[in-house]
């Protein structure tokens, strides 16, 4: 196995990381959203990866599989004075959790960070071997 597996292996989980935090930072901007373009309230998204074997078999990579839309319910709240409310009063609102949101922001942005640790560590290593013959 080479060395130079390392850095197509953790740019693979930087690159998945990368987009997870954008569809956190998506989350997050809509927390509040009552309604989107279409006229219904935003619906949190999670990333969701799948591994990618290498051609060397005993390692691999990961890239995203998809964004999916979240099932949980929304909120409604009770706003009868919103020109928004329902016949009821009730004013749908985005099902984003924030608290969720950040937890995922917080473990997406390590992950990319402990990946480009790798890649320095890997760097290191590789300048030391280069070395050795001096």
């Amino acid at each position: 196995m080479s060395l130079m597996n390392v850095f197509a292996i953790s740019g693979s989980a930087v690159s998945a990381q990368s987009k997870r935090l954008n569809v956190v930072a998506s989350n997050l901007a809509n927390a509040d959203a009552v309604a989107g373009p279409d006229g219904q309230p935003y619906k949190a998204r999670q990333i969701q990866f799948e591994t990618v074997a290498s051609g060397e078999g005993d390692v691999a990579g990961v890239r995203v599989a998809g964004v999916l839309e979240t099932q949980a319910p929304v909120r409604r709240v009770l706003e009868p004075g919103n020109p928004l409310a329902d016949s009821d009063g009730y004013v749908t609102h985005s099902n984003v959790n924030v608290v969720d949101e950040m937890v995922n922001m917080i473990s997406a942005s390590r992950s990319y960070q402990n990946n480009v640790e790798v890649m320095n560590t890997a760097r290191t290593l590789l300048s030391k071997t280069l070395q050795m013959g001096q």
